[in-house]
């Protein structure tokens, strides 16, 4: 049975969830939903999702949305070893903690800069918002001290997040030359994470977005 999975390319959390299905093998059904014109009310799409918000996934009768459990739901059920997300209580909770981080902190703080020039009419990037996501980047840069990849040297789904978060930035002009552990991580996750070349094309039409909507 096909896995159904409803998406925007140019989404961070949608790209988090489609690298971690490529790095599992699993094929999705690819069914765009383009949330600027509205689809996401559809009253099929709403009977699938009360919340109506992507990334969505369905794999048979079980429906799943929010992209990091999507993505421990896809390396748990579908991966070939438990290296995408350790089964070890430490190394999955160290996993979470990062996931956590994307989603609370870093993508947060990301949003709260760009997003009220990009959609709610502000004519200017505030300052202040943008030391603080200088500093979350800080505290990821630290993070990555020491490490191959988010968690020790193997790629875990903390990186497909991150990933997906990071490289948005980056498309949308985010200063990350403070950060050397991070750009040295990026390096890698060209190298060796499956699906970069996808991600990196939605984080592309981001950007392209992202200046179209801010007048750059």
């Amino acid at each position: 049975m096909p896995i159904d999975f409803y998406y925007l390319l140019i989404s961070p959390p949608c790209r988090a969830v489609m690298l971690t299905a490529e790095a599992v093998g699993v094929k999705l059904n690819m069914k765009e939903l383009d949330i600027f014109k509205g689809e996401q009310m559809k009253p099929e799409f709403v009977a699938l999702n009360p919340q109506h918000c992507i990334p969505t996934l369905v794999d048979g009768d079980f429906v799943i949305w929010e992209s990091r459990p999507t993505c421990s739901y896809l390396a748990s059920k579908y991966g070939k070893d438990d290296s995408l997300f350790p089964n070890d209580p430490r190394a999955s909770a160290e996993v979470e903690r990062l996931n956590y981080f994307d989603m609370g902190t870093l993508f947060h703080r990301f949003g709260e800069y760009v997003f009220p020039v990009m959609f709610s009419g502000e004519k200017e990037f505030n300052p202040d918002k943008l030391e603080r996501l200088q500093e979350a980047l800080g505290w990821l840069d630290g993070f990555l001290s020491g490490n191959k990849f988010a968690v020790g040297d193997n790629i875990t789904i903390a990186d497909h997040t991150l990933l997906a978060t990071v490289s948005t930035m980056k498309e949308a002009n985010v200063d990350l030359s403070k950060h050397a552990n991070i750009l040295a991580w990026l390096e890698k996750c060209k190298a060796e994470v499956p699906g970069y070349e996808t991600n990196q094309k939605g984080a592309e039409d981001w950007g392209k977005f992202f200046k179209s909507r801010c007048n750059l």
